[in-house]
Order: structure tokens, then C-alpha cells, then sequence
């Protein structure tokens, strides 16, 4: 599947999790599986070329793995680093060669990195958005011949609903600087936000405009002069969204973002903003976190759980990881 979960389906269009890898090695689990420390090695291993069979087991207090004839215990940094030495690519543990990047460094305030983490998961969206309305607009709405993706009229409901789950992460995204990051830096010097908070309001009617061709394309008939051109202007729309966004992140990325280091927020006012930002992103991180997990490259999907393993409640974390670790794959 692109970044989260490596191996894709047939289709480049639908992204859908892994499939196990015929003759891949086998990895026995054993563990509580309402245990955070279990689902947290369940979500590592979707990352690896390995066949995971699951053994729930509430004799065991804490995860054990097996593989081959090693038994391993421990903490869950020991069994990532374990696994990270049998099965290297992809990395999950930092190391000094995969730092995630730039100028983002241990004094980075956490929620940068969450606001970097999430703008590439919504790129990586939007570019697969965009590729798949370039595809829907090349075979002129014909049926692509894959069973996963059904009649034309299927197909376009299936993106219609990646739109829209794509949509409510944007609009998230966007309320959580308006209400949580920018306050921040208005606070230190009024006037920093104006013109990031002027670029969200610009990109609304194209958003709902895409969302309104959707729409139109799914009740028009496939193949028709209308239809064409519907599918013409909307892989149109999507490419200018993507490269608007594109531009909004990276000057978020260059010009607002690392002066939230100056700012100098405590330890407890971190974890107050922390907060905050998840119950904005409610939905987020929520139906649509097993979505939005989709779009982080492996290493990055693991910084982002363990940010929020660090700042919210284990009930919570609990529910985001069985989200992932237990749809069907």
C-alpha cells in the first residue's frame, strides 16, 4: 500500500493493507490482547515481510515473540530493536541515519512534529488522490478489469468515500493550527498566522467543489460527453488542491514552524497542547486513524503512535491501535 502497510493490491488506485507474502517467515505472538503493548507489536510487524500469527494469551503478562527456535521477552523497545536486526527494511527505531529530518531536533517542541507528521500523510493522500482521477480520466470511466474496485459507478463511490475521509483529515488539520498552533505564536508576535490562516479560507470552495464533481460524476452516465469532462475537470481540481497544499506546508514547514522553538513551552504547557490537538482532531484520530496511519512511511507511523502512547489516555490509545491491528487485512 504506499507508505504504512508496504505491499499493494492489484489496483494502484484502491490502497489496501498488506497481504502476507507467500513463503514470508512465520512470527508467533503471545500476549493480552487488550494490551497496548501487544497491539504495539501487532502494528510494528504489519510494517515487516513476515507472516504474524497471533496467539491471544492471557497467561502471558507481557508479549513474547517467537521466531524460529528465539524466544523473545521483554520491553517493547527491546522486541522493536529485535526485530528491526532480523528484519531491517523497513526501520522502526531511529537511529542516527533515519532521524526523520530537517531541522527538527530533540528541543523541537512535540507538537511540530505532529503538524510535520500529518502534512505527510495528507500528501501522501492527495498524491494518490490525484493519480487515481488521472486514471479514472485515461480510461474514460471504463471498468479497470479488477474485481476489488467493481462497475465504473462502483469504482467512483469507493473514491468518493477516500475523498471524503481525505476532506475531514484537511479540515481537521487546518482547525487544529486555527484553534491550537497559531494562538501560540499570535501570542508571541501578533500578526505570524494572518497569512496561513488566509490560505485555509482559499482553499475551501475547491475542496468542497471536489467533493460537489464527485457527486455529479456518480449519478451521470459513464462514458457520456458530461461524464468525460467531469472526470476531466476533477483530476484538474484535485492537482491544484495537492499543489496548494504542497506550497501551504512547506512554508508552514520553513517559516512558522521553527519559531515554535522560541516560544519556549514547558513541560506541562507541551502536554496541555498535546491534548488539545487530539480532541480537535477527533475524528482523526478516531474511524479515520487507521486512514490516516495509511499515509506515514513506516518509521514515521511508529514516532506518530508513540507521541500519542505519550500524551493520551490509555483507553484511548487502546481503542486507535485495535482500529489498525484488529480491520480485517
Amino acid at each position: 500500500m504506499g507508505n504504512c502497510f508496504e505491499t499493494a493490491r492489484k489496483s494502484a488506485a484502491e490502497i489496501a493493507p498488506s497481504e502476507l507474502i507467500k513463503g514470508s517467515p512465520v512470527i508467533k505472538l503471545y500476549g493480552p490482547p487488550n494490551s497496548i503493548a501487544t497491539s504495539y507489536i501487532r502494528f510494528a510487524l504489519l510494517h515487516k515481510p513476515v507472516s504474524l500469527q497471533f496467539i491471544p494469551s492471557e497467561t502471558h503478562e507481557t508479549p513474547v515473540l517467537i521466531f524460529q527456535s528465539e524466544v523473545v521477552t521483554g520491553s517493547v523497545e527491546t522486541m522493536l530493536r529485535y526485530l528491526d536486526g532480523k528484519f531491517p527494511d523497513p526501520p522502526l527505531t531511529i537511529s542516527t541515519s533515519n532521524n526523520v529530518g530537517g531541522w527538527y531536533g530533540g528541543t523541537t517542541p512535540m507538537v511540530v512534529w505532529v503538524v510535520v507528521l500529518q502534512h505527510r500523510s495528507l500528501m501522501w493522500h492527495l498524491e494518490r488522490m490525484v493519480r487515481w482521477a488521472e486514471d479514472l480520466s485515461a480510461r474514460g470511466g471504463k471498468a479497470r478489469g479488477d474485481p476489488a474496485m467493481g462497475s465504473p459507478r462502483m469504482e467512483v463511490k469507493k473514491f468518493g468515500r477516500n475523498y471524503s475521509q481525505l476532506l475531514q483529515m484537511l479540515l481537521e488539520h487546518a482547525q487544529m493550527e486555527e484553534k491550537v498552533v497559531f494562538p501560540i505564536l499570535e501570542s508571541a508576535d501578533r500578526g505570524l498566522s494572518k497569512v496561513a490562516n488566509e490560505e485555509h479560507a482559499r482553499d475551501l470552495p475547491l475542496m468542497n467543489g471536489i467533493k460537489e464533481d464527485i457527486k455529479s460524476i456518480g449519478v451521470l452516465d459513464s462514458g457520456s460527453p458530461v461524464y468525460l469532462e467531469f472526470l476531466s475537470n476533477l483530476s484538474a481540481r484535485l492537482k491544484k488542491l495537492k499543489d496548494h497544499c504542497n506550497e501551504h506546508f512547506e512554508e508552514e514547514e520553513k517559516e512558522l514552524l521553527p519559531l515554535m522553538e522560541a516560544v519556549e513551552l514547558s513541560k506541562l504547557q507541551q502536554e496541555k497542547v498535546m491534548q488539545q490537538c487530539m480532541d480537535v482532531m477527533r475524528e482523526t484520530h478516531s474511524h479515520l486513524f487507521r486512514f490516516f496511519m495509511e499515509g506515514l512511511r513506516p518509521l514515521d507511523a511508529m514516532q506518530y503512535l508513540d507521541m500519542i502512547k505519550r500524551y493520551c489516555d490509555n483507553v484511548r490509545v487502546s481503542l486507535m491501535l485495535h482500529m489498525i491491528v484488529d480491520a480485517p487485512h
